[in-house]
């Protein structure tokens, strides 16, 4: 018994060391959001006061916080520079209640966001009147949604954001570029996206489809990739073509992409608060340079917020180094950006938000 006992107390340190050397109390934290419980975690500082709340909001994809994978590098440095940090499991993952939907709409994803500020408010945790957004990939059309909701948002960084309209043309791109394909291929087979994905939004059938795609469904990296060269279900196409349809999406008139936040540059030139943006060089995912435009246009003119970019020469969609930045480069193991972390601290500093 004195045993497990000695052996616990081991790990219940070692975990608080992974933490910062025992200065971080991590707690569950739960709420509603549409009527599902959700389930995360609330990291605080031990000894001192939070100087705020930092919410990370997540990417896209599946997530597994509460059993302690995510985020922690990132929880770490935010905890260690005095801000406490919130998180938690999408619906339908880790403890999270509801069914995971891949396609979950930005605008549900800021309700989330909004519920557990609301929360945090709720339970006057300490720095609840001064709370930030920490937010990456597809958390861009996200995190302004939530700012417009809620104006007192105290500041946002920015991690490999969006600009305002679907992205996976320029993945597509970039990715058959950097697999080795000749610029008539990629011509080819990005134009043939475009015509599947306007049969697909206008109604049009399976054997549409199939033959405004033929030369994606027969390349290799489209078929270990994007999921084409399978045969296709007539019943589960017309399913899923219907729920989309029935979602009365928004698309820009000239190049038929998917507009995700109607008016996103009025939502981004009502931003008031202090923007970092961080991007990677060498994202095949998001188009960082148009971003960037975007974000200049907008927040960089309006009159209060102050905007600062960060670029790093080596950093991929996830700011992790990269050799190409495509979406199946194997790496030996994950390596953030040289000061990746750092200039995410300094300017919390600089700007009143960290100690």
């Amino acid at each position: 018994m004195k045993k497990y006992i000695i052996l616990l107390f081991i790990g219940f340190f070692c975990a608080l060391n992974l933490y910062g050397q025992g200065k971080i109390q991590t707690d569950t934290f739960t709420f509603v959001s549409e009527g599902k419980r959700l389930s995360g975690i609330l990291d605080m500082p031990i000894g001192q006061e939070p100087s705020s709340i930092v919410i990370i909001v997540q990417g896209y994809g599946k997530s597994n916080i509460v059993a302690g994978k995510g985020f922690d590098g990132l929880r770490t440095h935010f905890v260690q520079s005095g801000l406490a940090c919130c998180v938690w499991d999408k619906p339908g993952c880790g403890k999270s209640e509801g069914d995971f939907d891949i396609n979950q709409t930005v605008q549900s994803s800021a309700k989330e966001v909004i519920a557990a500020i609301e929360e945090l408010k709720h339970r006057n945790i300490p720095a609840s009147t001064k709370i930030g957004l920490w937010g990456i990939s597809r958390a861009g059309w996200i995190c302004p949604l939530v700012i417009q909701e809620y104006p007192s948002i105290a500041f946002w960084i920015s991690v490999s954001g969006t600009d305002d309209k679907e992205n996976f043309p320029y993945l597509l791109e970039s990715n058959l570029r950097i697999e080795g394909r000749g610029e008539s291929q990629i011509k080819t087979l990005v134009e043939e996206w475009y015509r599947g994905n306007e049969v697909f939004r206008s109604g049009g059938s399976v054997e549409e489809y199939l033959k405004a795609t033929q030369n994606l469904q027969k390349d290799s990296f489209c078929i270990s990739n994007f999921g084409y060269g399978g045969k296709i279900n007539p019943e589960e196409y017309m399913k899923n073509q219907s729920k989309f349809i029935n979602e009365h999406h928004t698309f820009d008139e000239k190049t038929g992409l998917m507009i995700y936040v109607p008016n996103f540059q009025e939502t981004l030139n009502k931003i008031q608060c202090p923007v970092l943006a961080i991007f990677g060089e060498k994202d095949t995912r998001v188009d960082w340079r148009k971003t960037i435009v975007l974000y200049k246009e907008t927040i960089g003119k309006n009159q209060n917020p102050k905007l600062t970019i960060k670029t790093f020469p080596d950093g991929d969609h996830g700011i992790t180094k990269s050799k190409t930045g495509g979406i199946i480069e194997k790496k030996d193991n994950l390596q953030m950006c040289d000061g990746y972390y750092e200039i995410m601290i300094t300017w919390l500093k600089e700007n009143g938000f960290g100690k």
